[in-house]
């Protein structure tokens, strides 16, 4: 078991870092064909960053783990807006710009609410069973090009609303490298990936049956936050070097990221399962971003403050406090 535990722990170094040298192996290349770093922020830092997450959920969906793979997902989301925006709120007030909250944020609120009818087949049809098909997947990756279209269409400040860094704010010029180099930081990077998601994926399934834990607890916790801690870095950085308004942007953007691209092309890769209990976290992160709406409006209009930022983290205890009750 212990050696379980290292792997699982070292899984995550690897994911990360692995993710991080896809990124910059892949933004060479493209810095060098002439590719815009707008185009480059858009694309390959924003897919790259979501590696990890997809690598997990497309893992855990072949071994028949869709509690690992759903949970990852979902409990993912609720950490990015309860406890990674209730650090940064908490370490400095976040002006929100009112395109986030008029738009991005209810779009997120869309992606929840078309997962959450999507997975439902029983419930709203008495069609057994319930799951992401590839045509469900194809649905939410339709509803993924409709919002990348509207990226596009929004102004170039706005561009670093996908990127998610690891451990650092990334600059919007791409350092190059040598054709060679950039080819072979994306085979390493890519070697890590797998590596580290399976050492992931294995681990979680391990920990769950070692314990007597379910694989839904074990996604929504510890991978979730784990897949989460690129994102914590990066925020809390913006926050203390004075660019706190774009982690707002970041995890709200990571959040659709999630939901519409990585459950959408998992789902497409290999269908997932959906266990009928998760429609409670299901329902617990749409009240979250209802909440976050709420929460912006209170008090001074478009500021997250502290006290916010501080209810935002006692809700995120009370979430583990129920999940670990749950079991």
């Amino acid at each position: 078991m212990l050696l379980t535990v290292a792997l699982f722990i070292l899984g995550f170094i690897f994911l990360i870092k692995g993710a991080d040298i896809v990124i910059d192996g892949s933004s060479s290349i493209a810095k060098k064909l002439g590719v815009s770093s707008f185009f480059i922020g858009l694309t390959i830092v924003a897919f790259g960053t979501s590696i990890p997450e997809l690598i997990i959920s497309v893992l855990a969906s072949f071994k028949e783990s869709a509690d690992i793979a759903l949970g990852n997902i979902i409990g993912s989301n609720i950490s990015n807006t309860l406890l990674i925006l209730g650090v940064v709120a908490v370490i400095s007030p976040l002006a929100i710009k009112k395109a986030t909250v008029n738009k991005e944020i209810p779009f997120s609120l869309l992606a929840v609410l078309a997962v959450g009818i999507l997975a439902n087949d029983f419930l709203i049809d008495r069609t057994v069973p319930d799951g992401l098909t590839r045509v469900d997947g194809l649905i939410l990756i339709l509803f993924f090009i409709i919002f990348i279209y509207y990226t596009f269409g929004i102004t170039k400040e706005r561009e670093n609303i996908f990127q998610k860094t690891i451990g650092e704010i990334k600059q919007a010029d791409p350092k190059e490298y040598s054709n060679t180099m950039s080819i072979l930081m994306i085979i390493i990077g890519l070697a890590g990936l797998s590596l580290g998601g399976k050492w992931i994926v294995d681990g979680a399934i391990s920990l769950a049956q070692f314990f007597g834990l379910s694989e839904a607890l074990v996604g929504l916790t510890i991978v979730a936050i784990g897949t989460s801690l690129p994102e914590l870095a990066a925020s809390a950085m913006a926050a203390k070097r004075g660019q706190a308004d774009m982690a707002v942007g970041n995890i709200v953007g990571s959040n659709i990221f999630n939901f519409l691209w990585i459950l959408g092309l998992s789902s497409v890769i290999s269908p997932i399962k959906y266990s009928p209990a998760l429609n409670v976290d299901i329902l617990i992160l749409i009240a979250v971003t209802i909440l976050l709406l709420f929460l912006i409006y209170i008090g001074r209009k478009n500021i997250l403050g502290r006290w916010e930022g501080i209810v935002m983290l006692g809700l995120y205890a009370l979430y583990l406090v129920f999940l670990i009750g749950r079991g």
